[in-house]
């Protein structure tokens, strides 16, 4: 072939594979207009040739190969020796020659490998159109030297050396390898062109290379005006020294930036995300940005933080206000936190009758309503603040007024601007309020109604000043959230003098109207609310009759005031009485009471704790048990033989509240010399401010024996007047008791030893006492139940069996006997001899029960004296 017919000496194809040009039209997209690298130059490695591995061979004209790379051999498994000096139509398919695109050939076994260069094929036809055009370029299918067709993509130059001799140059590389970059390009190309995400390409001086429509849409700069250009030149002023620092950052680290919001061109918001772009080779191209639109997720965000900010303010005034019960207390707090959260100057004007717990009006507001400014709040202080909004200031509203319409119409009123706060009545005609509130920069005026159960209570005036926005329509919607949060507790604290006098009602209503006059015992008591009159309080007494003619004395104090403590309280009180009723000793009867813990509480949110002490006084034996939780102790007061007495401590064991759970209490029992003073009393008797409380109880021991306790409301008195003196403000149960015994014959006891004929011998001594006592009516009820009673005691018993028989307001008969274990009823048979002592206790008695003690336990009964009962005579032992 002649130089004519070819390209030109040292002429390079411009589509060959492995050419600059070729090389340059891979990257057009990341440089376009690059002049790309010099002919020649060494490639690095990790480049797209990489991936694409092309091969070179040179032939003569006559298709005999010349030479032979190293790339051909290791993608046709021909070493150079085989072929070089050979024609290469030896290694092309004849059935497609020159074909474009076909179908490969049937491969030959894996792993065959050919003895010898194969046989020459046909090349003519492409040699033919090499030396007519100089270049040819097509699809072949090339044996492999294992047997096996590789598809290859060639492209062939004709070229003349410097001598004028005539040689092929081709370029084969792998289809497979060519198609994959190729769909690569146009799966980038589409999602660049189509993707409705604003893309773009920097390169290494952060100029703009490529851009897609959606972000010059966005930018509203067409792309021929934006490629070469810097980021500062085509975005808004605000955002440009942002997004710079941005990409030089993500240029010089490597590390991307997502998703960092900038104001827009027209006024929305923008996400912006930087990627550093790196070749295979790791050489650094440039930067990718992505920028989404999103403005309408920036409002939703702004949207929603300011509706957390107004639940924030809404659960801040319901926080503050949940606990006040002063409507001072609660208008100074709600003008306060609006302040300067939701307005820059507020105020709570109430109806007049509000501060005082007054009634409201029935009827709409009048003409002129006064009203009484109770609670502001503003940014700063000043003449014109004082003026404007001033504490206590009472004001008078026109009901043709902006504040009037409100307190008739119970609906919220929007002043929007300066001039319409000019041009409106806020208050009375001529009010100097408006002038000041326009010299404080006032524009926007919001008047809310505080209504509660249907009643305006009074107006939640806010406003904002400067260049603050004005209130809109959702400011109106939380104002009135505010207003009605407050408002409930506005009445609550207007309420809340009548709740008080409720709940001192209440208490007084629990505790004892009259006290029992047992007999034996001489009583007198005392209450006093406490001296600061906040509310009631949990101290209480009381006096419960128990069978025989004993007596059990009470008093407790619930920690805490209010109507929960006197709640409680009354709840305890019955729990102690009935309690009492079962004929319980006295320190288990705290332990039953503690036992019942919440379920005796008027509100267990707090928890709940209680003093108290029970003691219990049999005139009969004039014996005495006391047990306390927590409470300070008795004071006995016992006369002295030789004129003067003495007051001592019953200092038994404290234990702790009752509430608190967890340990056991302990009572002692005393023989009390007849005429002595028990005195109980709660910690308000004896606490004083700033001293111990065992100085308390040293003054109420020096009291009680300053004179002789003849009249025991006296000393009650005494004991008030002398110790009020600086003590706290706390409630006051006081209650003291004469312990006297019984009449001269009143009680009968007897012992018998555990034998059968202990019941014949019970029998006798019951029926001779009634007789004497004139009470024969009860002898056969009485003898039959004492029978059936000292018959179990004598079969079960291996001790003394104790019969006792008091005669007070009711009989009362007792067998003891040292069994531990309770008796128990039982549904007898009709041919049974025995099981029927209890049931004839039960139905016969007005009343029964057993009670336990350190030596065993105790049955009783109480049968109702005749109506003429002879109450003279002695018992007979």
């Amino acid at each position: 072939m002649s130089g004519s017919e070819g390209g030109t000496a040292k002429g390079e194809d411009p589509g060959h594979p492995e050419s600059p040009a070729a090389h340059e039209r891979a990257h057009a997209w990341l440089r376009p207009g690059s002049a790309g690298p010099a002919p020649g130059a060494p490639t690095a490695s990790g480049t797209l040739m990489d991936t694409l591995r092309p091969a070179v061979v040179v032939l003569d004209t006559s298709g005999r190969v010349l030479l032979w790379s190293p790339l051909a051999e290791e993608m046709l498994g021909w070493p150079g020796e085989h072929i070089v000096g050979r024609r290469v139509s030896a290694l092309i398919d004849p059935a497609e020659d020159g074909v474009r695109a076909g179908r490969p050939g049937k491969a030959a076994p894996a792993g065959r490998r050919t003895a010898s260069a194969p046989r020459p094929g046909p090349v003519e036809p492409i040699l033919a159109e090499l030396l007519r055009t100089g270049r040819w370029d097509g699809v072949l299918a090339v044996r492999h030297r294992d047997g096996h067709r590789v598809r290859v993509e060639a492209r062939a130059s004709l070229l003349v050396d410097g001598d004028g001799r005539s040689f092929v140059l081709v370029s084969i590389a792998e289809t497979s390898r060519i198609r994959g970059m190729e769909h690569d390009l146009a799966a980038l190309d589409s999602l660049f062109d189509s993707s409705p995400l604003g893309v773009a390409i920097f390169d290494t001086e952060l100029r703009y290379v490529r851009v897609n429509d959606a972000l010059t849409r966005m930018n509203e700069v067409p792309a021929a005006q934006t490629l070469g250009h810097r980021v500062e030149e085509i975005v808004t002023a605000g955002a440009a020294d942002e997004l710079t620092t941005l990409q030089r950052h993500v240029l010089a680290t490597g590390r991307p930036v997502i998703d960092v919001v900038v104001p827009g061109p027209s006024g929305g918001w923008r996400s912006v995300s930087y990627h550093r772009l790196e070749d295979r080779a790791g050489r650094v191209l440039g930067i990718s940005c992505s920028v989404m639109d999103v403005t309408e997720r920036q409002h939703s965000a702004e949207k929603i933080e300011r509706t957390r900010r107004r639940l924030a303010l809404l659960n801040d005034v319901g926080s503050r206000l949940a606990d006040l019960l002063d409507v001072r207390r609660i208008a100074e707090q709600l003008a306060g936190t609006v302040v300067p959260r939701f307005s820059d100057y507020s105020g709570v004007i109430l109806h007049a009758a509000v501060p005082d717990g007054g009634e409201l009006p029935g009827a709409p507001y009048g003409e002129r309503t006064r009203m009484r400014q109770l609670g502001i709040g503003a940014i700063e202080e000043g003449p014109l603040v004082d003026r404007m909004i001033g504490i206590g200031k009472v004001i008078e509203v026109d009901r043709a007024s902006v504040f009037g319409s409100v307190l008739h119409s119970a609906r919220p009123a929007l002043v929007r601007s300066a001039d319409e706060l000019r041009d409106t009545v806020a208050t009375f005609p001529g009010d100097p309020k408006v002038q000041a509130a326009l010299d404080l920069g006032i524009h926007s005026l919001l008047v809310a109604p505080l209504r509660a159960r249907g009643i305006v209570l009074g107006l939640l005036v806010v406003s904002r000043a400067g260049g603050r926005d004005p209130f809109d329509q959702d400011d109106v919607e939380l104002a009135m959230e505010l207003c009605d949060r407050s408002a409930a507790a506005l009445d609550n604290a207007r309420l809340y003098i009548r709740e008080r006098e409720g709940a001192l009602m209440l208490q007084r209503s629990l505790l004892p109207r009259s006290v029992p006059e047992p007999p034996g015992v001489d009583l007198a008591f005392r209450y006093v609310p406490g001296s600061s009159g906040a509310a009631a309080g949990g101290d209480w007494f009381d006096v419960i009759p128990l069978a025989g003619g004993r007596v059990a004395l009470v008093v407790g104090d619930v920690v805490g005031h209010g109507l929960r403590a006197a709640a409680t309280m009354g709840r305890l009180r019955t729990a102690v009485r009935t309690l009492a009723a079962l004929e319980m000793a006295p320190e288990e009867l705290l332990r039953r009471v503690d036992d019942l813990g919440d379920d005796l509480a008027a509100g267990t949110a707090e928890g709940w704790t209680a003093t108290c002490v029970y003691a219990v006084y049999d005139p009969s034996t004039r014996r005495l048990a006391v047990a306390r939780a927590g409470h300070p102790p008795p004071v006995l007061v016992e006369p002295a033989i030789r004129g003067g007495g003495r007051a001592r401590l019953l200092e038994s064991p404290a234990g702790v509240p009752l509430g608190v759970g967890g340990v056991d209490f302990e009572s002692v029992e005393l023989d009390v010399p007849d005429s002595s003073v028990l005195v109980l009393y709660t910690d308000g008797l004896v606490e004083a401010r700033g001293e111990d409380i065992g100085v308390g109880m040293d003054r109420l021991r020096s009291v009680l024996v300053r004179r002789p306790l003849r009249s025991l409301e006296q000393a009650c008195d005494d004991l008030l007047a002398t110790l009020a003196q600086g003590r706290e403000p706390d409630d006051v149960a006081l209650l003291v008791a004469r312990l006297g015994g019984l009449p001269e014959g009143s009680t009968a006891h007897w012992v018998f030893t555990a034998e059968p004929s202990a019941v014949r011998r019970a029998r006798r001594n019951v029926t001779e006492t009634l007789a004497q006592w004139g009470l024969r009516e009860l002898t056969d009820v009485t003898a039959l139940l004492v029978s059936e009673l000292v018959t179990n005691s004598a079969r079960y018993a291996r001790g003394p069996i104790g019969v006792r028989m008091v005669r007070g307001t009711s009989l009362l008969v007792e067998v003891s006997d040292p069994l531990p274990d309770p008796p128990r009823r039982r549904a007898a048979g009709e041919e049974d001899e025995g099981g029927r002592g209890l049931h004839l206790v039960a139905h016969t008695s007005r009343r029964w029960g057993t009670r336990y003690g350190a030596q065993g336990k105790t049955v009783w009964f109480e049968l109702a004296l005749p109506a003429a009962a002879n109450a003279g005579g002695g018992p007979r032992g």
